[in-house]
């Protein structure tokens, strides 16, 4: 693996983080929050982390190419 490939994969990482962080919320159980229903939780967050799964498995499968 190479350097682009290491670069590759903690970008992925970050996106992954950060697609778990959009889906957390408030903590509170004693009352209804309609908030977990939004539009973050529900589309935005998973769309991030399975870009961030898909960027981790193009990190490690690239191949550069070779030059002629």
């Amino acid at each position: 693996m190479t350097k682009t490939n290491y670069i590759l994969i903690a970008i992925s990482i970050a996106v992954i983080i950060i697609g778990f962080l959009l889906m957390t919320g408030s903590t509170t159980v004693l009352d209804y929050n309609p908030d977990i229903f939004s539009f973050r939780r529900i589309t935005l967050a998973p769309f991030v982390c399975v870009a961030g799964f898909v960027l981790m498995i193009v990190g490690i499968m690239y191949k550069k190419r070779s030059e002629k």
